[in-house]
């Protein structure tokens, strides 16, 4: 089972008078990487949130938003009146330089803007807090289930890009054997040419064929190639969740034997489907950095 590291997760519901809206989106990251907005209310609980988030959705770029709205109830606020000023000495510089009249409509807008209004409360109590934080699982199991639902369609894709890798060793595996009759009928033939049939040692030329054969001998990369492809169908059955870092080390070594398969082959048949392979082992890397 595989997750991907994108997803949406939203949760909305109430604790106690307020009532909690959580909006909380994934992207690809290499490490666990939170851009965490809150209201002033849940400040005092920001470790604590963050904590839970990292536990959760263990890595990827995470940016969670938490919005506030009062039921009624307690009802009071309080009115930063400096951020008010903050934001309203501004405003009137602008239109004393430019001759215009400030609305008197323009307090309503002032009260609208980040922190003016605040709830009267410094910090959520025991049981409001505990109701919030089961908001905010809500929201990060939504976001799981979807990043569960990609994952789904990553294993199926990563799945087909192995199998068309193993495929093509196979075909390679097929041709190997003709390749090195090939080579020592193409090596006898120059011999020959050169300084004719009778003119060296046969048993001599078997020595060194066998030599040079055994140095280009693609076999041994081949075995190790079908060996890290299991290695990596197997992976994506392990029940772990984050596995992304491990099945793109395993695509390096993947990567590593096809490069010398092709550096060794010295044939146009089997540089064919080493391309091929390579073809495939690029789009799994790229399929690989979406894996939580």
């Amino acid at each position: 089972m595989l997750k991907s590291m994108t997803g949406f997760g939203r949760a909305e519901e109430a604790a106690g008078n307020k009532t909690f809206l959580i909006e909380i989106k994934s992207l690809n990251g290499k490490q666990f990487d939170l851009n965490l907005k809150l209201t002033p209310l849940l400040r005092p609980s920001e470790f604590a949130i963050r904590s839970q988030l990292s536990e959760h959705l263990l890595r990827g770029t995470i940016e969670c938003t938490v919005s506030l709205k009062e039921n009624g109830g307690s009802g009071a606020v309080t009115i930063n009146k400096q951020m008010a000023k903050a934001y309203f000495q501004p405003l009137k510089e602008v239109a004393d330089d430019l001759n215009l009249q400030l609305s008197e409509y323009i307090l309503g807008a002032l009260l609208r803007l980040p922190d003016v209004v605040t709830p009267n409360s410094d910090s959520l109590n025991e049981e409001e807090l505990k109701q919030f934080m089961s908001i905010l699982q809500n929201a990060i199991n939504a976001l799981n289930k979807h990043r569960t639902l990609e994952g789904d369609a990553l294993e199926i894709d990563l799945i087909e890009r192995i199998n068309n890798i193993v495929a093509y060793q196979e075909k390679i595996s097929e041709l190997e054997p003709l390749r090195q009759h090939r080579m020592k009928d193409e090596l006898r033939k120059k011999l020959e040419e050169q300084v004719g049939k009778e003119n060296y040692d046969s048993n001599r030329l078997e020595q060194e064929m066998i030599y040079y054969i055994e140095k280009i001998d693609i076999s041994e990369e081949q075995v190790r190639l079908r060996n890290h492809c299991d290695y990596f169908l197997s992976i994506l059955k392990e029940a772990e969740e984050s596995k992304g870092k491990k099945l793109s080390f395993v695509l390096q070594e993947i990567g590593r034997e096809i490069n010398t398969t092709g550096a060794k082959a010295y044939d146009a048949a089997i540089q064919k489907f080493v391309v091929l392979m390579k073809d495939e082992l690029e789009k799994a890397k790229e399929q690989v950095l979406n894996v939580l």
